[in-house]
């Protein structure tokens, strides 16, 4: 029974990962140089997981299974993270050289695999199984330590780049780190082989691989593609590439406070409001003044508690984006992040008790008006 349940989750992944990786490369959210990348690297991971679980013996499926695909998941999930970062080794030619490994690995299985599976070769050319699996373990030893290099490899350029976001560096360590935990998997799975016959490590890898195309799509690919477009609005916003003009908010004609001038300042010139994570201890800790001081001056000069007047600033630049014709490929998400808010719902509740309607439908008013 319960062989019955892990067969219909490694085939409800595979199906699953198929959609993901057609997803990503036909479907205009998820569509990007660097997502074919993954898209591909997707398609492997399904194919050997398969292949893995099911253990076809004989026949095109063993010839399949037989190739070390190993070595082009670890040169296309390399090429994903560098285009991520936008890392200058894209330019470089000897990038290409990193698929050579499988390029060989191909020839070596091909011609094993016709032998040995197929017998298509005179017997004078039979080659001994003991050769052919000690060609197979060096095969899998050497392609375990080129994920591991390729992966750590990644991993220090995207902790070491200045290109991204912290948002954006933080989900692909994530993604770095799930890949590494299936190599560890992968490597206690041969050791337990070699030294257990046993295949439990095994079966746990090929359950990990399926749950990377469920995590990949329910957190993965659609979290990070809002932080791409949100990483886009705020460049937008850098150079001016914006049909509108977004006035600064006005300052309280009676407001004659050193503090809220610099609290305007704050807002205004260094957009602090941005930062989702802001707190009335950061913008005291601006100002030199104590949270209790900070909180009694607002309210008492501009009649709003803390978390109001940011909100304010928050909710003026998500309507200004969402009015401007230039942002509509954007999605509402993304525009709630660069406004500031922390998440989908905090956005929507808020900005929906300050104009009376959702993100969605304020949007919508402005296409029709």
């Amino acid at each position: 029974m319960l062989y019955i349940i892990l067969d219909l989750v490694v085939i409800a992944s595979g199906v699953l990962g198929c959609f993901i990786s057609i997803a990503l490369l036909t479907t205009p959210f998820y569509k990007s140089k660097a997502n074919a990348y993954l898209s591909f690297s997707i398609l492997i991971l399904v194919a050997i997981t398969l292949l893995g679980w099911y253990g076809a013996e004989g026949g095109i499926f063993e010839f399949l299974q037989g190739i070390m695909w190993e070595f082009l998941v670890a040169a296309t999930l390399f090429h994903y993270f560098l285009i991520h970062i936008q890392h200058e080794y894209l330019k470089r030619s000897w990038l290409k050289w990193l698929y050579f490994p499988f390029i060989i690995a191909v020839l070596i299985d091909t011609f094993l695999g016709f032998d040995f599976i197929f017998n298509l070769y005179d017997s004078s050319f039979d080659i001994e199984d003991t050769a052919v699996e000690v060609t197979y373990a060096l095969e899998a030893a050497f392609s375990l330590a080129y994920n591991i290099i390729l992966i750590l490899w990644s991993r220090r350029l995207i902790k070491h780049s200045q290109t991204i976001s912290k948002e954006k560096k933080h989900w692909l360590l994530r993604l770095n780190l799930f890949i590494i935990i299936i190599i560890l998997i992968w490597l206690l799975s041969d050791v337990e082989d070699f030294l257990l016959n046993s295949e439990l490590s095994s079966d746990l890898l090929w359950l990990v691989l399926s749950f990377l195309s469920w995590w990949v799509l329910y957190y993965g690919v659609f979290r990070l593609q809002i932080i791409v477009q949100k990483d886009e609005i705020h460049q937008r916003l850098i150079a001016g590439e914006t049909t509108g003009t977004f006035e600064k908010k006005k300052k309280a004609q009676a407001t004659t406070s050193r503090v809220i001038e610099q609290l305007y300042k704050l807002m205004d010139e260094d957009e602090l409001y941005k930062d989702p994570l802001l707190s009335r201890y950061d913008l005291a800790k601006q100002l030199n003044i104590s949270e209790g001081h900070l909180s009694q001056i607002i309210n008492q000069e501009i009649n709003k508690s803390t978390i109001q007047f940011v909100n304010e600033y928050r909710i003026g630049l998500a309507k200004k984006l969402l009015q401007d014709s230039e942002f509509y490929k954007y999605s509402i998400e993304a525009i709630g992040m660069e406004a500031g808010f922390k998440s989908k719902s905090v956005f929507y509740n808020i900005f929906k008790t300050a104009t009376g309607m959702s993100p969605g439908a304020y949007r919508k008013l402005r296409e029709k008006s």
